[in-house]
């Protein structure tokens, strides 16, 4: 079993400035699916969602793939303190 909490704090903590501000959520109470939420300094939200939300795609790319190899589905939702 795929421990999304962890696996989402590596692919995020590489790219903020305020590491110690990260905060993760998740709630995978529901067997179908698992809800993600990521709580940033405001100056690293930017960061995160890269330039169009190209990052944040490939985040969400790389989450979808672990949950669908566990029949779930996955959401994220990125925002700041």
């Amino acid at each position: 079993m795929i421990n999304f909490e962890e696996l989402i704090r590596a692919l995020i903590l590489p790219l903020v400035a305020y590491p110690n501000d990260v905060t993760i959520n998740v709630d995978d109470t529901n067997p179908d699916d698992i809800a993600c939420e990521v709580l940033l300094n405001k100056d690293d939200v930017g960061r995160v969602i890269g330039k169009g939300g190209m990052i944040a795609k490939a985040i969400r790319t790389i989450l979808y793939a672990g949950a669908s190899k566990e029949g779930k589905k996955i959401h994220l939702d990125i925002n700041s303190k």
